[in-house]
C-alpha cells in the first residue's frame, strides 16, 4: 500500500496511504460501549484520553425525572462519570452524576485542551426516546448539543454542503477527510432499549430525528440541527426500505448493528462502503470465535479490528477500555 500511493474500494472513495488524508468514510476506528460508566473510566475525561474512535452515553428523558438523565439503567436519576467541566483543572476534579449537560461541558473543556484531537463519534442511545411534550425532543437536544459543544461540532449541514439530502451528499464523496474532521465530534443517535421493546411507542428516535432533519431542510434550516440519526439493527439490503417512508430515507447515513449479523455472510458490507455510509458494528467481541469482551489478548482485539475492518465497518466496537493501543487504531475499511 505504501507503494502503490492508494487504494481503491470498489466504487467508493480512495483511500490515501496516510489514513488521516482519507475520507472519514473510508477508514475503520475503535469504540467503547458505555463510555461513562465509572467502572471503566473514573472519569468521562479519561474516555476522551483512551484514543477511542467512538464513545458511548445513554440517555433518559421520561417524565420521572428532570433534565436528559445520562445512567445505564437508572430511569430517574444520573448515574455517570460526567462532572460538568468549566476548565482543564476541573476535568478529575468535580463530583460526577452530572446530566447530559454536564458531559457535554466535559467534552467541550477537553477539546478547548486538545485541539486538532482525532474525530470522534459520539453515539447518544436515547434510551426511552424524545419526550418532546417534555421540553426534551430533537429541538431541545440540538439547542444542548449546539449551546454546549459550539464548533466542535460536524453538522449534518456540514456533510450536505449544498446537497440536497445527506444520502445525496454521501454519495457524490461528501464525507470530509480525517484531517479536516480533526477537533471535530458527531453525534449519532439510535433508539434505546427501553424504546424499542415499549409496545406503546410508535415513534422512534431514528424516526422523529430523521423527520425533523427533513423538516428543517424543507424551511432551510439544517444548519440548526447537530445530530444524525441511525438505522439501528443489521439487515440485509437497504434496511431503509422497509422501516421508513421514502421522505425519510435519504437522511440516513449511519448504519448500527450487531457485528455478529454483520459479519455472518448474509448482508453485503461492501454496499454500505460504496455508497459512502458510516456502519459502527457493536458487541465485536462475539463474532466467531468469540474472545473476552474485557480483556482479550491485544493480539486478538487488533485481530477482530482488522477482520472487521475487511468487513466494511467504519466502526469496531466492544468494551476493550485497558487496551488503550487497540482503541487508537485506524485501518483502510475493506
Amino acid at each position: 500500500m505504501a507503494a502503490a500511493g492508494s487504494l481503491v474500494l470498489g466504487a467508493g472513495p480512495t483511500l490515501a496511504a496516510d489514513p488521516g488524508q482519507s475520507p472519514y468514510s473510508a477508514t475503520t476506528a475503535v469504540g467503547v460501549h458505555n463510555s461513562y460508566d465509572k467502572a471503566k473510566y473514573p472519569y468521562f475525561a479519561d474516555a476522551l484520553d483512551s484514543g477511542a474512535g467512538l464513545l458511548e452515553l445513554d440517555v433518559w428523558t421520561n417524565q420521572f425525572g428532570s433534565s436528559w438523565r445520562v445512567s445505564h439503567d437508572n430511569p430517574l436519576g444520573n448515574d455517570n462519570n460526567c462532572e460538568n467541566a468549566t476548565t482543564p483543572g476541573d476535568l478529575r476534579s468535580k463530583a460526577t452524576n452530572q446530566d447530559l449537560g454536564g458531559c457535554l461541558a466535559d467534552i467541550r473543556t477537553w477539546h478547548d485542551a486538545h485541539p486538532g484531537h482525532r474525530p470522534v463519534l459520539l453515539k447518544v442511545e436515547m434510551k426511552d426516546g424524545f419526550a418532546a411534550n417534555r421540553g426534551r425532543g430533537p429541538a431541545e437536544l440540538d439547542s444542548l448539543l449546539s449551546g454546549r459543544l459550539g464548533d466542535a461540532l460536524f453538522r449534518p449541514a456540514d456533510l450536505a454542503a449544498g446537497h440536497a439530502t445527506l444520502d445525496e451528499a454521501v454519495q457524490a464523496g461528501g464525507w470530509p477527510s480525517r484531517a479536516a474532521l480533526a477537533g471535530k465530534f458527531i453525534v449519532e443517535l439510535i433508539p434505546g432499549t427501553v424504546e424499542e421493546q415499549n409496545p406503546l411507542d410508535s415513534l422512534w428516535t431514528d424516526e422523529e430525528y430523521a423527520a425533523h432533519l427533513r423538516d428543517l431542510a424543507a424551511v432551510g434550516r439544517l444548519q440548526d440541527a447537530a445530530a444524525f440519526p441511525a438505522v439501528h439493527g443489521a439487515e440485509a439490503g437497504d434496511p431503509r426500505t422497509s422501516r421508513y417512508d421514502a421522505s425519510l430515507r435519504p437522511w440516513f447515513v449511519v448504519f448500527d448493528g450487531d457485528a455478529s449479523a454483520y459479519a455472518g455472510g448474509g448482508i453485503d458490507t461492501s454496499w454500505y462502503a460504496s455508497h459512502g455510509y458510516l456502519v459502527i458494528m457493536t458487541d465485536a467481541q462475539n463474532v466467531p470465535p468469540a474472545i473476552d469482551g474485557t480483556n482479550p489478548t491485544e493480539q486478538q482485539a487488533l485481530d477482530r479490528v482488522a477482520l472487521l475492518a475487511k468487513d466494511n465497518a467504519s466502526i469496531v466496537s466492544s468494551d476493550w477500555y485497558p487496551l488503550p493501543h487497540v482503541l487508537s487504531t485506524v485501518l483502510p475499511r475493506g
